[in-house]
């Protein structure tokens, strides 16, 4: 039998998959002229090709905590996907990663060809962004402000993209422990940190507890890449859906390296601990998102 959670997880991602199904068709929207036929499939391919939607599921279960109803988060939420996903599009082009699977299918240059990818992830982007703008459950100024901000900030230059020249980097240039972790909180955990912030900026939410999510988002986004660099050196690459492996075939520091697996393990361990820790103030509100941090550092894929 399922759990509540595992449930609410499916729920979640087949809610989302839904609205971007909504979003990402051929209809031109109010100030746009028209919606290249290829590009909208490219992007399609990118964004409606399964995964658990942890980044949206995220928001969602963090904007519930103070009362915000799924409508009213679901922009964001679907928001925050679609720049996930038009990051790994890009990653995955032969000038960044160059991989062939992604979630067991081609990825999106392998099945159109390497311009159309680069647009289809530009296209994502900026899609993004003029979802949030354009959120008409959004009620006011501030909290539109507020979305956009934190939404540019953890996706750009000091955050995301940073992190991914900062990995380009890390194949030349062997990081510290400390480089890595800066890395990771750019490159993987900041889009994370943003989720669960966004929940409490979309519920109004005092400062403390904005933090409180903030901080939850910083320590399960460490630990979903701890989690990723231990797949990726003892998951095969049909259960993972893409290559595995890669980081040692690139020479690229990681905390496995560094410190082996059974350290990194003891260190998720501890990651469940305060990420758990950080929503007791919730009381059994927080239920879903205690059940998300043990899901995300015990995943197998």
């Amino acid at each position: 039998m399922k759990s509540t959670f595992e449930t609410e997880l499916k729920r979640c991602a087949t809610a989302v998959e839904a609205h971007l199904q909504n979003v990402l068709t051929d209809q031109s929207q109010a100030g746009e002229t028209v919606r290249p036929p290829r590009l909208m499939a490219a992007m399609r391919h990118g964004v409606l090709n399964g995964g658990k939607r942890v980044r949206p599921f995220l928001v969602l279960q963090s904007a519930a905590l103070f009362n915000v109803p799924e409508k009213q988060a679901m922009a964001t939420a679907c928001a925050l996907e679609c720049l996930h996903c038009y990051s790994l599009v890009h990653d995955d082009l032969p000038a960044m990663d160059d991989d062939d699977l992604r979630r067991g299918e081609p990825t999106v240059h392998i099945a159109y060809d390497d311009a159309t990818a680069i647009l289809a992830g530009d296209a994502l982007l900026t899609l993004a962004f003029d979802m949030v703008a354009g959120d008409t459950h959004i009620d006011d100024h501030q909290t539109a402000r507020d979305l956009l901000s934190l939404l540019a900030k953890a996706s750009g230059l000091g955050g995301m993209i940073g992190g991914q020249m900062l990995d380009i980097a890390a194949e030349s240039e062997t990081p510290n422990e400390a480089d890595i972790r800066q890395l990771q909180a750019m490159k993987t955990g900041a889009l994370i940190r943003y989720a669960c912030e966004a929940g409490a900026v979309l519920g109004k939410a005092t400062a403390q507890d904005r933090q409180r999510l903030r901080r939850y988002g910083e320590v399960i986004g460490s630990a979903f890449q701890l989690a990723d660099d231990l797949l990726d050196v003892t998951a095969d690459t049909q259960t993972m859906g893409k290559a595995t492996g890669k980081d040692a075939d690139r020479g690229k520091g990681t905390l496995i390296g560094i410190h082996g697996i059974d350290a990194v393990r003891a260190m998720l361990a501890q990651q469940v601990a305060e990420a758990q820790s950080l929503l007791e103030p919730f009381g059994s509100k927080g239920e879903i998102l205690r059940e998300t941090a043990g899901f995300i550092a015990n995943r197998n894929n």
